[in-house]
Order: C-alpha cells, then sequence, then structure tokens
C-alpha cells in the first residue's frame, strides 16, 4: 500500500509495443513528455490510484540470480542513473514484446514513469511505474463545419482505470525489491506476473491471509458445496470469516475445531489442503497473523447467494456465520414434487 500525496513524476514516456505474432511491431518515442498542468493533474491519479489499496506485495524472482531478473536490472539502471531513463524504457518495452508468446496477447500503449517522494512503509522514496494500456474507449469530438457543430468519434485512454500496471518501489526488505502489480486484464496469467515481471509473492502477512482465504473460498466450493449443499457452503464461509473477525492470529488446528463439527469433514480439510498447495504451488501456513487489510478485500469477493432455478434468490449474511442454521429450513413438498426454503423472521427491514 503506498500513499501518493506528495508523490511527482519526474519523468515519462510512451512507446507502442506489438505482437511478433501477427507482424505488429515496436514504436519508440526519442524523448520523455513535458505536461501541461491539466494533464498532469489527470495522469498522476491515473496511474497510482490503483496501488493505494493493494496489501499484496511482491519481489523479483530468478532461476539463477535475482541480478539477472530483466525488470529488476533494468529498474537498478534508472534508480542509479536518471539519465539513462529514455533508452532503459526501450529495453522494458523490447522485453515486454518478447513476451508475445500467442496471438492473444493484445499490443498496446507502454507508459514507463518515474516517480519521486512515492510514501511506502513509512518511508519516502522513488518508484519505477511500467503501465500498459490494452483496451481504449470511444468518445465524442465536436466541431464547427459550415456555420453548425457536429460530432465525430475518437478512441482514447480512459481515466478510470488501468488495464495493466506495476510500481517498482526503491526499497527492499529481506526478501528483495517491494513490486506491486495489477491487472484488470488478465486473459492470459502468466503474460504479465511470470513471464514479464517474473515476480513471486512476499511471505508475509497479507500473503498468507490471502492463500488461507482462497483456500477455504475453493474448500466451499468444491467440497462443501458438493457434498453438504449450498446452504453447508454459506454457512463454512461465514463461520470462516468470522473465525478471522474474532481472532488475531490464526492456527489450523484451533480452526478446525470451531468450524467442523464432524471429524470426516476435518479430514475432507486436511487432504484439501494438500491437494490446494500442490495445485497452486503456494504454502498455506498452518499460524500466521491476519491481515486485516486483506481479509476486508477478500470478504467483499465472498459470495453467499443461494440461487434457486425459479429465478429466487436467498442472500446470507457473511457476517452472522449462525443465521443459516437458526432461521432457515430446507425440505421438500410432497405435494409439489419440490424442494423449498423456510425463512423466520420477526420483521421485513
Amino acid at each position: 500500500m503506498i500513499k501518493r500525496t506528495r508523490a511527482t513524476i519526474s519523468k515519462f514516456i510512451i512507446h507502442k509495443v506489438g505482437n511478433k505474432f501477427n507482424s505488429a511491431t515496436n514504436i519508440f518515442s526519442e524523448d520523455v513528455i513535458t505536461f501541461d498542468e491539466e494533464s498532469y493533474e489527470l495522469m498522476k491519479p491515473f496511474l497510482l490510484k490503483s496501488f493505494g489499496n493493494i496489501a499484496e506485495s511482491y519481489r523479483f524472482n530468478h532461476h539463477a540470480n535475482i541480478e539477472l531478473n530483466e525488470i529488476n536490472s533494468y529498474a537498478s539502471q534508472i534508480f542509479n542513473d536518471e539519465t539513462s531513463f529514455i533508452e532503459v524504457s526501450k529495453h522494458i518495452v523490447n522485453h515486454l514484446f518478447e513476451q508475445s508468446n500467442s496471438a492473444q496477447i493484445k499490443t498496446g500503449d507502454v507508459i514507463i514513469a518515474l516517480f519521486e517522494d512515492i510514501e511506502f512503509k513509512d518511508i519516502v522514496t522513488q518508484a519505477v511505474g511500467i503501465f500498459k494500456i490494452e483496451n481504449k474507449v470511444d468518445f465524442f469530438q465536436t466541431y464547427m463545419e459550415n456555420e453548425s457543430l457536429d460530432v465525430f468519434v475518437q478512441k482514447g485512454i480512459s481515466t478510470k482505470k488501468l488495464d495493466k500496471g506495476c510500481l517498482i518501489i526503491n526499497y527492499s526488505d529481506a526478501e528483495g525489491r517491494v513490486i506491486l502489480s495489477v491487472d484488470n486484464n488478465n486473459y492470459d496469467a502468466q503474460y504479465w506476473i511470470k513471464n514479464f515481471l517474473n515476480v513471486k509473492y512476499a511471505d508475509d502477512n497479507n500473503q498468507h491471509t490471502q492463500n488461507y482465504l482462497e483456500m477455504c473460498k475453493d474448500f466451499s466450493e468444491e467440497v462443501i458445496k458438493e457434498d453438504f449443499g449450498i446452504q453447508e457452503k454459506s454457512k463454512f464461509l461465514a463461520k470462516t470469516v468470522d473465525f478471522f473477525k474474532e481472532n488475531e492470529t490464526v492456527n489450523i488446528q484451533d480452526f478446525k475445531e470451531e468450524i467442523f463439527e464432524e471429524d470426516n469433514q476435518k479430514i475432507l480439510f486436511d487432504d484439501y489442503k494438500k491437494q490446494f498447495e500442490t495445485l497452486n504451488d503456494v504454502l498455506v501456513r498452518n499460524q500466521f497473523a491476519v491481515s486485516d487489510i486483506v481479509l476486508k478485500k477478500q470478504k467483499q469477493k465472498i459470495k453467499t447467494e443461494i440461487k434457486l432455478d425459479t429465478n429466487i434468490q436467498i442472500k446470507l449474511d457473511i457476517d452472522a456465520p449462525d443465521a443459516a442454521s437458526e432461521y432457515l429450513e430446507k425440505g421438500f413438498d410432497d405435494d409439489k414434487k419440490m424442494k423449498y426454503y423456510k425463512v423466520y423472521y420477526n420483521e421485513e427491514n
């Protein structure tokens, strides 16, 4: 998570990246952009606002030596010698071009910027930003012709959200230099994070919390829902969130004792944990401190609706883990030959 209140853009350049599978070549700028005030006031928040709420961070990865990671090397060159900015920015685009290993990889504008006074963990430092604009939106432009106003359509960059972007912060901890990344066009999960940046998640409580909650969401869908029904799935998710809210530290044994009533469910959970770790190449810690920031974000992604084929949906409150068992009753009507849910309540809100 960064603070951008004091941040400024000291260098900024735009190139175009092609795709070697469809013969689209790179196009390079030869100089940095000098902003007018209006453009600058739009550009800075457009580039940085997506990183304000990111809790999960990455570190550079390489099979032999971190110093050989291309983007790590390019960022270091810029931090060490700002006069190399233009030339190094071209190398970054060429490296991105080389990752277009299929025709579906989109061409687009590539913005490379050097930021000053980025705040991260109470320090103020520099950051190199790399942003890829893959989609442009239509907008109307008006013009005067023969004493009448007319319109025509142009394509431009929307300021609402980034397609892809990363911030390489000039700050290192025990695991290495810190990288933040966003990808709102995740059509190829390997392209940006693994092939281009070659980064891995940091081994911290943010990531431990995210791994555990993602495992629980998948377990609820693939095991609880399939074996015990949608109502039990929603109940499990609500109890999981409640456990994380009530405990500063998660211990997997305490979690299983509180969440599961039957021993066979604990065994299913243990088996699924091993499967999840292998499939996703992650280690789900047995004990870790809860990240409140990640919990809040993941909680928003958890869906607890029961969707019925009669065009009725029952939405369960994720913050009320006992509501499903206390006030929702499932049965079968012999006359209609249909399943039903009976809901108990005192008043309508």
